[in-house]
């Protein structure tokens, strides 16, 4: 894809690029059509713009993913973004290529703005695929906004540099909100960006060789332990078990395995999914199985 550098929007990370997009584009009585489980801070960010987050349920526990008619179903005269997450944060949910245009498809023809938060789209794994929905044609393209950022594949997490690529109207208008809040992200931290898109990329293929085997291993270890069931991942660095059978909801299974076990997890009801819990594997292999070991010891307490 090719944008003119007025398209482009470097912002203080890319939550602040989601902010800038949801906030420039959203008002008071505009709704907001989210996938669950989401982002935690996707409905937040849209109840600060004033407008209503609708939030849809996907059906499919092993996909997590929105189907073309439930997105549809969703569309009242009142829609104004659809936020789109692939690979996704918290259920490592990669939609297809065709899966992708079917969605587009549907805010094209609906007059629908997308959201497009491809912030993991290099990592992926098992021969997952990603695609941008803004690729499909000129009429994707113009209804779409891309949000990206550095922390995920260059591991800049505290330097706090997103960006967004979206038609140029749109761009002004984000540009407007951002002149009047941030102005403009730290200089140091754009230099760092610019020398980790020019610079090798030898790095990704190593590291998703190892993200691969740690996801694999912590897929395999939480599947075995008792009350505890998890798909696994085809994107991103998370793993997101149902936790269902232990007989706790998300907030308090946390908080138990934190209190007894010193092993710190994401409640699922923030994204939406009061059954799941979300881990990372964005750790050293040491961690993960010293952090597995424990949980297991805690979950077999539990439904002993």
């Amino acid at each position: 894809m090719e944008y003119k550098p007025s398209q482009i929007i470097v912002s203080c990370g890319g939550k602040h690029s989601c902010f800038n997009v949801i906030f420039a584009t959203c008002e008071e009585g505009d709704e907001v059509i989210i996938p669950s489980p989401y982002w935690l801070s996707y409905p937040e960010m849209v109840k600060l713009a004033g407008a209503k987050p609708v939030i849809i349920e996907t059906t499919d526990k092993t996909e997590f993913k929105v189907t073309p008619e439930q997105l549809r179903a969703a569309i009242t005269p009142r829609t104004r973004l659809f936020i789109l997450n692939s690979p996704s944060n918290p259920t490592g949910t990669v939609y297809t290529p065709e899966e992708i245009k079917a969605l587009g498809d549907i805010c094209v023809e609906k007059g629908i703005l997308i959201m497009s938060d491809e912030i993991y789209d290099k990592l992926v794994y098992d021969g997952a695929v990603h695609k941008s929905v803004a690729t499909f044609s000129k009429a994707h393209y113009e209804h779409t906004i891309i949000v990206h950022g550095f922390s995920k594949a260059y591991s800049m997490t505290g330097w706090r540099l997103g960006y967004l690529a979206a038609p140029e109207p749109i761009a002004k208008a984000i540009d407007a909100v951002q002149s009047h809040s941030t102005s403009n992200p730290t200089s140091f931290a754009q230099k760092g960006a610019l020398a980790a898109l020019k610079g090798p990329q030898d790095h990704l293929k190593i590291w998703l060789e190892e993200y691969s085997k740690r996801r694999m291993y912590a897929w395999k270890r939480l599947n075995s332990m008792p009350g505890i069931s998890c798909v696994n991942a085809k994107g991103a660095f998370y793993l997101f078990p149902n936790i269902s059978g232990t007989g706790l909801k998300s907030t308090e299974f946390c908080a138990k395995l934190l209190e007894q076990e010193k092993v710190a997890a994401v409640p699922g009801i923030a994204f939406g999914a009061d059954d799941y819990i979300r881990i990372s594997y964005a750790t050293s292999m040491t961690n993960i199985k010293k952090g597995l070991d424990r949980m297991e010891r805690f979950v077999r307490n539990l439904v002993k």
